[in-house]
This record gives structure tokens, sequence and C-alpha cells, in this order.
């Protein structure tokens, strides 16, 4: 079994939350991961058509998906779609910003969307929000409160090596474990 991830990054903070979710996915016997950059300028197309699922990922700026992500999106997948050759595939979707909200719910309802457009069937986080109580620390799975996919933080002074916190990785690690065990739960027996 294969889920790829399909990310634009900016400045590196996005790459870093989309190796997290394949470390998340690589966690889960029998299911591989594969990155892909949607800039790369030979997309492999084979390999997208070829997955059980696919994770999409992109920073997002002034409460869009990037300019770049966009342009896969549109232009990119037209063949994909007029053909449904994703129906039925597994979806999930992340995205990464410099504000704590930075209006991310917008990217991720852009990934959803493209992805029902596609005949996808779209996972989400089946995680409580973290730190959402006095008993919370900003060091709780989902510490930024979303249920429809992966919302991560990097302050926009720290480099990808330190930035999105560790809590944001690990839950971008645990929506890839999510993503590769529903692709085995709907595989046939």
């Amino acid at each position: 079994m294969l889920i790829s991830i399909v990310y634009d990054s900016g400045h590196g903070h996005t790459a870093r939350v989309a190796e997290a979710v394949a470390e998340g996915v690589r966690e889960v016997e029998g299911v591989q991961a594969k990155l892909i950059a949607a800039t790369d300028r030979q997309m492999d197309w084979k390999t997208l058509e070829q997955s059980d699922g696919i994770v999409f990922g992109s920073p997002t700026y002034n409460g869009l998906i990037s300019a770049k992500f966009k342009q896969f999106f549109e232009d990119s997948t037209k063949a994909a779609w007029s053909e449904q050759k994703w129906r039925n595939k597994i979806a999930a979707g992340f995205t990464n910003s410099g504000a704590q909200h930075g209006d991310k719910l917008n990217s991720l309802v852009s990934m959803a969307l493209f992805a029902a457009q596609h005949g996808m069937i779209w996972v989400g986080l089946d995680l409580m929000p973290g730190n959402s109580n006095s008993a919370g620390s900003s060091n709780d799975l989902n510490r930024l409160g979303s249920w429809l996919g992966v919302m991560t933080q990097s302050n926009m002074d720290q480099a990808a090596e330190v930035a999105p916190p560790d809590s944001d990785l690990r839950t971008a690690q645990y929506l890839g474990r999510r993503v590769a065990q529903t692709v085995r739960r709907f595989q046939p027996a």
C-alpha cells in the first residue's frame, strides 16, 4: 500500500510537516510513504495514480493555499479529474502558517473540496483540541484545535529546523498514521 504526500513549502516549514506525516504513515505495517513536491517539474503522475491515499499540504498565505499549490490543483490535475483516476482514494490535508490561526481553516477547506471534486474520501483528525483547558499545554497534540486536518504554526523568525514545534509535528505524524490505518481498512480482503 502506498500513500503519497504532495506538498508545497515556501520556506521549509511545510516540508518538515510533510516529513512528519510520512513518518506516521511508515509506522503502519505494509504501508509506504512517498513525498512529492507539488513544484516538481516532472510530476510523478504514475505514483499518484497507484497511490491508495494522497495527503495534501500547503502553507497558508493570507488565508489561502500557496499559489504554487493552487496551480498544482487547477492546472496539473485535469487529466486525473476528467477520468476520475483518484476516485475512492483516501485523502487528507495539512497546512502551516506564521500566525496561530492565520485563517488556516480556509486552506483545509480548499483541500477537502478539491478532494471531493476528485471523488476522494476525506479523513480528518479524530483528536480533541489540545491546550483547551487549564490542565492543557502547548505540548498537547492538536494544540491549534482542528478536526478537518492538521494545522501547524511556525514563528516567522524561526528556521524550519526549529519550527513548527514538536507538538505540531507529532500531530502531523498522528495524521499520517491515521490515514495509513484508514487505507488498510479500505483495502479488499
